[in-house]
């Protein structure tokens, strides 16, 4: 088991790891829009908020030498359904042809009252 960090995505919030490596697949936990840059969470819309989320499992994987053509497996934690179409449509620009398997669910609340937050699994 091989633990996976970088600067390039928000560091941990808590006692957990960005993501681990074990026999060739890569566990991202949730990334929630928080600008690595600078520790804020500046996005507003679902649109942005779902753009800077997978930003920063993409740079999450490419740490762990993966990539979000090689996700197998989404799990969207989304605050308001009705944003659904919005954040979809982000979503498949962002992942292009790569179409993983996906679940998403609606939920009361999220880490810093944020209103999207996705993890992911990849092959490396």
């Amino acid at each position: 088991m091989e633990i996976i960090s970088t600067d390039k995505a928000p560091a941990a919030l808590g006692p957990y790891s960005q993501a681990i490596r074990v026999n060739g697949m890569i566990y991202c936990s949730g990334q929630i829009p928080i600008n690595p840059a600078t520790g804020a969470i500046e996005a507003v819309t679902i649109e942005d908020q779902t753009a800077q989320s997978i930003s920063n499992l993409k740079n999450v994987l490419e740490k762990a030498g993966s990539s979000l053509s090689k996700v197998v497996k989404t799990t969207v934690f989304i605050k308001d359904m009705n944003d659904f179409a919005a954040l979809n449509k982000v979503y498949a620009e962002m992942f292009g042809d790569t179409k993983p398997a996906r679940s998403c669910v609606e939920v009361a609340r999220l880490p810093k009252d944020v209103l999207v937050e996705i993890e992911c699994i990849a092959a490396e």
